[in-house]
């Protein structure tokens, strides 16, 4: 097959849009995978309660999943393809590889920065992880963006009681250029900041509480999230020297979560940081009894020009239409936190063991299987947006794709965004699923945030979406570590992706990619 044309130098050009907020969810649209939250899902609380109980939605899905007729220009699968799918499933169960890559990759790079050492270590650790697993072809491509580093940070209070905060710089932020010390002003919400007086916040650090809520498809961190994204700018609007704010996440472990800010450039750029769940907590507790706060942050960060990394890529060539690709993946870049084992070295592992699965049982897909293991995608997209725009005029060669960036729970809703002449393949998908305990869902999948370009230009995506219920307590953190990882959880997940890479591979007819998938009707029928 042939290797792709490289144009990176030139796309850096296109790319320098802003760092958006991305790292997983943050950078997806308010619905993530096509879902619609109701009290029965979107809920604090018991998981396992609201994996029993299906949506309104869900319930709608798959009565018209059962209901789509077959007709002469159906995409359909052939029983043979669904035995092997089948037997790829049950053999993906009992297999520990994904743990294994994923224990190698923790341990042996750890944290994956972009743009420091560990970055250049990962792509070594990728290309040999892939030409061990007998990949077919193993090659690179450059992704330059803007270097951001972290030297140091801390972040107290002063008065009225001292007190150390465990906080972290948030990414992309700029430094303090050494100490700065101002009085705190507090908002319960990024709109309460929104709707303040200059008065009110001139010359202080500003303090936003919220708290994101619990949910199995982390539907509350679009809300919560815009406290970091755009709290920045908003308070740099109106005055103020820095910004601090509660963490976005779930968890009352006192670990502080970073991410991605998004500066206006409209706005002064101010340092940004968050603190754990519980110093907000006593923070607050100190403007309840009518105190002055008076904070200290020490923010070395910054950008140091730029850097050239790369999409790591690993194929299984096609049989008989080599040019037409079933591409997934995931980001092999992480925060410096932790060892990245959820966010997102579980993703790279799951889909290459997943590929891996096919090349053990002998077998030849159809087309070619392309595994991408995304450079940078933290700080915004850049790996996703590179491959896509390297590849904007073979959209229609793209079979499908989906990307694994959730961490390492238990997938339990398979979503499509496909033509409707596919709705009967991806029924077909779903029985082969089922008895994994994953339901069926709507066609307005999101495919991960490194498609998100690739879906943008025409691309038919799909999403395993996996439980996180607990992925907040973690994510962003210094607690991101491989014991987070349940194997039995992680090969749950390979034995889907198995099955359905494989079936999306060999069926007769496409999804309809380049075809206007902006038209396709969201709930299959």
């Amino acid at each position: 097959m042939t290797t792709p044309t490289i144009r990176s130098v030139p796309l850096y050009a296109i790319l320098i849009v802003g760092l958006a907020a991305c790292a997983g969810p943050e950078s997806r649209p308010a619905d993530p995978a096509g879902f619609r939250p109701s009290p029965a899902v979107a809920v604090e609380g018991d998981a396992t309660a609201a994996e029993r109980n299906a949506t309104d939605a869900d319930r709608i899905a798959a009565d018209a999943f059962d209901a789509s007729d077959p007709t002469p220009q159906t995409t359909r699968i052939d029983p043979a393809d669904i035995a092997i799918a089948e037997r790829l499933r049950d053999a993906a169960l009992a297999d520990n590889a994904a743990f294994a890559l994923l224990a190698s990759l923790t341990t042996e790079v750890g944290h994956r920065l972009p743009g420091s050492p560990n970055d250049a270590r990962a792509q070594e650790w990728a290309v040999a992880a892939f030409e061990r697993l007998g990949f077919d072809e193993v090659y690179r491509e450059p992704v330059t963006f803007p270097r951001w580093y972290r030297n140091s940070e801390s972040v107290e209070i002063v008065a009225p009681w001292p007190h150390r905060l465990v906080a972290t710089a948030l990414g992309g932020t700029v430094g303090t250029n050494g100490p700065l010390e101002a009085e705190v002003v507090e908002f319960a919400t990024l709109e309460a900041l929104e709707a303040a007086t200059r008065a009110k916040v001139e010359g202080r650090i500003v303090f936003i509480g919220n708290r994101m809520t619990r949910a199995i498809d982390g539907a509350g961190y679009g809300p919560a999230v815009r406290a970091r994204t755009r709290g920045p700018s908003i308070a740099a609007g109106l005055g103020a020297r820095a910004l601090l704010i509660r963490s976005i996440g779930t968890s009352n472990d006192r670990f502080a979560h970073t991410g991605m800010v998004s500066y206006d450039p409209a706005q002064p750029r101010i340092p940004a940081a968050s603190i754990s769940n519980p110093d907000a907590d006593n923070l607050q507790r100190m403007f309840e009894r009518g105190q002055k706060v008076i904070v200290r942050m020490d923010l070395d960060v910054g950008f140091d020009g730029e850097y050239t990394s790369n999409n790591v890529i690993g194929e299984i060539t096609g049989s008989e239409l080599p040019d037409q690709v079933v591409a997934i993946g995931g980001h092999l870049d992480s925060w410096d936190k932790g060892t990245g084992a959820l966010d997102d070295g579980a993703g790279c592992a799951i889909t290459m063991a997943a590929a891996h699965q096919i090349l053990r049982a002998g077998l030849r897909p159809k087309r070619t299987i392309r595994v991408i293991l995304f450079a940078n995608e933290e700080q915004g997209l850049w790996g996703g947006r590179v491959y896509a725009e390297n590849r904007r005029e073979a959209i229609r060669l793209h079979q499908i794709a989906g990307e694994s960036d959730f961490g390492a729970g238990r997938i339990w809703r398979f979503d499509t965004r496909i033509k409707p002449e596919a709705f009967e393949a991806a029924r077909q998908i779903h029985r082969v699923l089922e008895p994994l305990g994953i339901r069926r869902g709507l066609n307005t999948a999101y495919g991960g945030p490194d498609f998100t370009r690739l879906r943008e230009l025409g691309a038919a995506v799909f999403t395993l979406a996996q439980d996180g219920t607990n992925y907040f307590d973690y994510h962003h953190t210094d607690n991101d570590t491989l014991d987070k990882v349940d194997p039995a959880d992680l090969s749950q997940n390979v034995a889907a992706w198995a099955a359905a890479v494989w079936l999306f591979a060999q069926a007769d007819g496409d999804f309809g990619s380049g075809q206007g998938l902006e038209t396709a009707p969201s709930v299959p029928r």
